[in-house]
């Protein structure tokens, strides 16, 4: 799971130390909010897995920091159309091309009022603590994409994309999030890739609570 995607050429690392201390302040809240929210997580994945009877998390192939494999977590919301059995008790993997560009916001994958509670308060998302936990996302970036998404959508750009780690937060979820067309999508990635600073990274991370508790433009 560690292999890498032949779609990066020379990235350059997050060197910056204020980038590196950062990081370390992110993975220690990670840890904190794991500890706050895991009876939300517990309780989320026990009602996934009674109302889909799968399991209650899947891990979809993503490309991350510098074009590394990312398994990337989320609480099961989707079993109203065909999905296979995992290959785990726990954690279902998933390797195709069905990234977030197939999202609807009348989706019949989409299991009824809890998932789409989840879905529109992110707390799907909570398991990604994890990975920031363990240093492979960050809590403000671009979202994962598959690699498929990357080439459709960011061509020449994708090194610069991915020259930054990949975030739970970002630009885009609080400019209009799944409303936004993809075009629009990519001009914002690579805004904050160009632009990014502390004052940016806090802005976003301020906005981001109000825009998960109204729900709005998720799906």
């Amino acid at each position: 799971m560690a292999s890498s995607v032949p779609l990066l050429r020379g990235a350059i690392p997050e060197s910056e130390p204020v980038w590196s201390v950062l990081r370390v302040g992110e993975r220690i809240a990670a840890g904190v909010l794991l500890i706050l929210l895991s009876p939300v997580i517990a309780t989320s994945a026990i009602a996934a897995a009674a109302l889909s009877r799968r399991s209650p998390f899947i891990a979809h192939r993503r490309v991350g920091w510098n074009g590394s494999v990312l398994w990337m977590l989320k609480l099961r919301t989707m079993w109203g159309g065909k999905c296979p059995r995992g290959r785990a008790r726990w954690v279902e993997y998933i390797d195709d091309d069905a990234g977030p560009e197939r999202k609807q916001a009348q989706d019949p994958r989409v299991g009824g009022r809890f998932a789409r509670f989840c879905r529109r308060h992110s707390i799907d998302e909570l398991p990604q603590l994890w990975h920031v936990l363990v240093g492979d996302m960050a809590l403000v970036g671009p979202r994962p994409l598959t690699a498929a998404e990357i080439r459709r959508h960011y061509g020449a750009a994708a090194e610069e994309l991915l020259r930054v780690m990949p975030g739970i937060a970002g630009l885009w979820q609080v400019s209009g999030r799944n409303r936004l067309p993809f075009p629009a999508r990519r001009e914002l990635d690579l805004r904050f890739v160009r632009e990014r600073s502390i004052g940016m990274y806090l802005k976003i991370l301020w906005r981001t609570v109000p825009e998960v508790c109204k729900g709005k433009n998720s799906w």
